[in-house]
């Protein structure tokens, strides 16, 4: 599962890096918000399944047990060295109760657990793929290898695999559910329940193994369509937090820069036009402190290169991240 994970984070990085620059909208309720980056936004991927790689490494160590030598429930009075077996077979300890060996499941569930929060951040994942590559959005395409046509329209090309991945992610839930309930009321040690473990934990990592390998093949073949993804971040008015910025920068309060630059918005609506393509008159007659320097926040690069620090959106943070998350690789 580890090696799953650091291929497909490996694809972000190349693709990440290829894209530090790719200007896009950013969104909050789905709505256009700020500009940021096609590579910044990739990277939000990389955290989320760098805190399942951990998940996954931080479970090992609790599973990693051997549980030989429980026997039946009590023991064995037979000779056994079982921290010699410990060692031979290459586990990091011996179970310390006989009980708990022979009736826990905790491992099952909680290697489920793990799967089923990497499984939802891979439906985030194929959720926006989707979106992406409809005809609506049209900020990437995916190749024909990922996709399939519909069985009587033509012009169709159906995002397969993040719509299967998505829908895969409810497996997988399912099988964490089964192995709760399975276990809820169980009292120590060992019954027959416990025969219906193996189907969810083994169909969860064949389910979760196969999603990561698709996603692993799938990513560094995206292709980004540049300025579709332009074009939409002018919409929206998505340089308004920079106008509003720039305002509080001349001495204004932001409760007064925001009631300023919503006027400036509404505005815009009203006449048709994005805060960028406004005159400096125009923008003059909501606060007299406007000036000439405006215009060098309201450009899309302008805006995602003002976010200039770790963990921001500007295009050589995003290099520097990219860098550091391949250190980060190197050392596991």
């Amino acid at each position: 599962m580890l090696a799953e994970i650091n291929r497909l984070q490996q694809g972000i990085i190349g693709l990440a890096r290829q894209e530090a620059a790719t200007v896009m909208p950013g969104f909050t309720h789905l709505q256009t918000a700020q500009p940021v980056t096609f590579g910044h936004h990739l990277m939000a991927w990389f955290e989320m399944l760098s805190r399942d790689y951990e998940r996954f490494a931080d479970c090992r160590k609790r599973v990693n047990i051997l549980p030989l030598g429980a026997a039946a429930l009590a023991g064995t009075t037979y000779p056994i060295d079982r921290q010699m077996t410990t060692e031979l077979l290459g586990f990091t300890a011996p179970t310390e109760n006989s009980l708990d060996s022979v009736s826990d499941r905790d491992f099952a569930i909680e290697f489920c657990a793990a799967s089923s929060v990497l499984m939802m951040h891979l439906s985030r994942f194929s959720e926006e793929l989707v979106l992406w590559a409809s005809a609506q959005f049209d900020f990437i395409n995916l190749p024909d290898r990922f996709c399939t046509g519909s069985s009587i329209m033509p012009q169709k090309k159906n995002p397969d695999v993040p719509e299967l991945v998505r829908g895969k992610s409810g497996r997988v839930y399912g099988h964490l559910m089964s192995l709760l309930t399975l276990m809820k009321s169980q009292p120590l040690a060992y019954n027959k329940d416990n025969q219906e473990d193996k189907e969810p934990l083994f169909d969860a990592i064949d389910t979760v193994k196969g999603s990561l390998r698709a996603f692993a093949d799938m990513v560094p073949a995206i292709e980004a369509k540049h300025e579709n993804m332009r074009e939409a971040a002018l919409r929206g008015f998505s340089t308004a937090t920079d106008l509003a910025d720039y305002v509080v920068r001349k001495g204004i309060p932001f409760r007064d820069a925001h009631e300023i630059v919503g006027k400036a918005v509404a505005y815009g609506i009203e006449c048709g036009k994005d805060l960028g393509e406004m005159t400096l008159a125009e923008l003059q007659q909501f606060s007299d402190e406007i000036s000439e320097d405006v215009f060098d926040v309201l450009t899309l690069d302008g805006s995602v290169s003002a976010r200039d620090h770790i963990g921001g959106t500007a295009p050589n943070q995003v290099r520097l991240a990219c860098d550091r998350a391949e250190q980060m690789l190197a050392q596991r």
